[in-house]
C-alpha cells in the first residue's frame, strides 16, 4: 500500500473513533469553548436547575423571550407594580372620553344616550363624561333631533317600518319622547299606507293559491312585525285581494284605533 492510501485509511479510522467517542461522552467530543458554553447553560439556574440533578433537562436559551412574546407570559397586561412605568400619571378623563366618542361617531351616528352608556361602560368619571357630551352637543357632533329624523327616513324607506316600530327603535336608543314624536311627524299617513301596499303586493305572489283566510293571516302578520296597525293592515290586504277577484265579504272590519 503506498503512502497516500495509508494516510486515507488512517484518517477514516480516526474519524470513526472520534464519532464513537462523541456518542459515549458528548462533552469530551466538544471543543474547549463549546464544552464551557454547554456547562454554563446547564449550571444556570434560570435554564433548568443545577447540573446533574435527577431528571433535570437543560433548557435552551431564548425560551424566556419566547414565553414573553407568546407563551405563558402572553397574558401580561400593564406595567409591573412599583416600576417606573407604573408611576406615570393617569390619562386625562376628558381626553379619554373625547377619544371614545370620536371613535364611535366615526363608525356611525349615535345618540347622546348611546355615547353616555359607552363612556359609563369604560368607567369614565361621570363629571368628565358630562363635560364632553355637552361640548359635543354644543358644536353639533351630537344631535338627537337630526339623528331621529334621519332614522325615520332611512328605516322607513329601506325596511318599510311603520311609525310604531320606528318609535320603539328610537326609544331603545335613548331618544326623548318629544323628539321621537317630532321625527315621526315627518312621515305622512299617506306615505305609510302606500308603503304598506307595496309590502303586501310584494308578498301576494308567494301566497297565491292558499285559502284567503290563510293569506290574510300571513300578510297581516308581516305588516304587524313592521309596526303597522291592524286597521291599516286589513284595509290594505282587502284591497289587494279584491284586485285579484277574491271575495272579501267575510273579512272582519277593523278600525285604526
Amino acid at each position: 500500500m503506498d503512502g497516500g492510501a495509508a494516510r486515507k485509511t488512517e484518517g477514516r479510522s480516526s474519524g470513526a473513533a472520534r464519532s464513537a467517542a462523541s456518542r459515549r461522552h458528548p462533552a469530551e467530543a466538544q471543543g474547549p469553548q463549546d464544552a464551557s458554553r454547554g456547562d454554563a447553560e446547564v449550571s444556570d439556574g434560570s435554564h433548568g436547575g443545577p447540573a446533574g440533578a435527577a431528571g433535570g433537562t437543560p433548557r435552551r436559551r431564548g425560551s424566556a423571550r419566547r414565553r414573553a412574546r407568546g407563551g405563558r407570559w402572553a397574558g401580561f397586561d400593564g406595567p409591573v407594580p412599583g416600576s417606573l412605568a407604573d408611576q406615570t400619571p393617569d390619562a386625562d378623563p376628558e381626553a379619554v372620553a373625547r377619544a371614545i366618542c370620536l371613535r364611535l361617531l366615526t363608525l356611525a351616528p349615535r345618540t347622546r344616550a348611546q355615547l353616555a352608556d359607552a363612556l359609563r361602560k369604560r368607567n369614565v368619571p361621570e363629571e368628565a363624561a358630562e363635560a364632553v357630551l355637552s361640548r359635543f352637543t354644543d358644536v353639533g357632533l351630537i344631535d338627537d333631533v337630526a339623528f331621529a329624523r334621519a332614522w325615520v327616513s332611512s328605516r322607513h324607506a329601506g325596511r318599510g317600518l311603520a311609525r310604531r316600530a320606528l318609535a320603539a327603535e328610537l326609544r331603545r336608543r335613548g331618544v326623548d319622547d318629544e323628539v321621537v314624536s317630532d321625527a315621526l311627524e315627518t312621515l305622512a299617513p299617506e306615505e305609510e299606507a302606500e308603503t304598506a301596499r307595496r309590502l303586501v303586493a310584494r308578498k301576494m305572489a308567494a301566497t297565491r293559491g292558499l285559502d284567503p283566510t290563510v293569506r290574510t293571516r300571513r300578510l297581516a302578520g308581516m305588516l304587524a312585525r313592521k309596526g303597522y296597525s291592524a286597521g291599516l293592515a286589513f284595509r290594505v290586504i282587502r284591497e289587494a285581494l279584491e284586485n285579484e277577484g277574491v271575495d272579501t265579504t267575510d273579512m272582519p272590519e277593523i278600525s285604526d284605533d
